[in-house]
């Protein structure tokens, strides 16, 4: 029988974190990925492994953005709100 251990999975899934994000601390992903679970003291492994698998998915589809013309545009842009609302509904016009 070849059943999943979820606490290796556990320890896993944090190993990969510490090797992705060595910039964070333990406490810092824990804290973030449980965030909202209310009371973590009787949380099976199965469901923290869960919650670690999301938040590690949701950190990876995390993109950077390093191209400061891009951040220097979505500032621009976001400064703009009025203007690009408009545009927007001078599209659905058509």
């Amino acid at each position: 029988m070849n059943k999943r251990n979820h606490y290796n999975e556990v320890i896993h899934i944090l190993q990969e974190l510490h090797k992705a994000y060595p910039t964070y601390n333990l406490g810092k992903h824990l804290a973030t990925a449980l965030d909202g679970y209310g009371d973590i003291w009787g949380m099976t492994d199965k469901e923290l492994e869960y919650a670690l698998y999301k938040y590690k998915s949701q950190l990876e589809m995390d993109v950077p953005h390093t191209d400061e013309s891009e951040i220097d545009r979505i500032i621009k842009d976001g400064m703009d709100l009025d203007n690009i609302l408009k545009q927007d509904e001078e599209e659905e016009d058509y």
